[in-house]
């Protein structure tokens, strides 16, 4: 049964000057939950208002908990939203859905042959602040296939993989600055 948490001592004023007694009420929702909102008694003529579901708490305890730690902003704040309009929610009738359950999850192909989105070894040529700018706007699964592909690393797939982004942007770059210092590079 729904019941009063507590009382504010302190009116709230709406945005039309009316002055109002808020109170903090609850009560139990299905499987022992408890619901609370806020109730708007006019201190002069006019009808009672009351806020739409404010919190959702585990039980009456915590509820009146939550009601003892309302601020004269937040029930201001909720005074406007009662006083508000309800918008006008369209119902649609409901519709069979196509499938019977959602799409399987993705996983990746069993054996996936890498490849780079860039040549790390032509914009380097450039300059290698350009590979890094360039390399850091790539995702981290980008930045495997490119060590990969350029054999920039002697780690497997799933050691590239743990590693982060930053990490595996200074080993194409050291990798890169390496093989042009041993005047190797690699051919596709």
């Amino acid at each position: 049964m729904s019941e009063t948490l507590l009382q504010f001592p302190a009116s709230v004023t709406g945005p039309d000057g009316n002055q109002y007694e808020a109170r903090a009420c609850g009560g139990p929702l299905t499987g022992g939950i408890w619901q609370g909102w806020i109730e708007f008694i006019p201190i002069a003529d006019g009808e009672p208002l009351r806020s739409r579901r404010e919190t959702t708490q585990p039980n009456r305890t915590d509820t009146l908990y939550w009601a003892s730690g309302l601020t004269a902003v937040y029930l201001e704040g909720a005074l406007r939203r009662a006083l508000a309009a309800p918008s006008a929610v369209p119902v649609m009738p409901p519709q069979p859905s196509v499938f019977s359950s959602p799409a399987p999850p993705l996983s990746p192909p069993a054996a996936v042959e890498p490849s780079g989105v860039l040549d790390p070894f032509s914009i380097y040529q450039k300059g290698e602040a350009l590979l890094r700018k360039q390399l850091r706007a790539l995702s981290a699964w980008h930045l495997v296939n490119i060590a990969r592909a350029y054999e920039l690393s002697d780690a497997d797939a799933r050691a590239l993989n743990r590693m982060s982004s930053p990490a595996l942007i200074e080993l194409i770059v050291t990798g890169v600055r390496t093989a042009l210092r041993q005047n190797r590079r690699y051919a596709r």
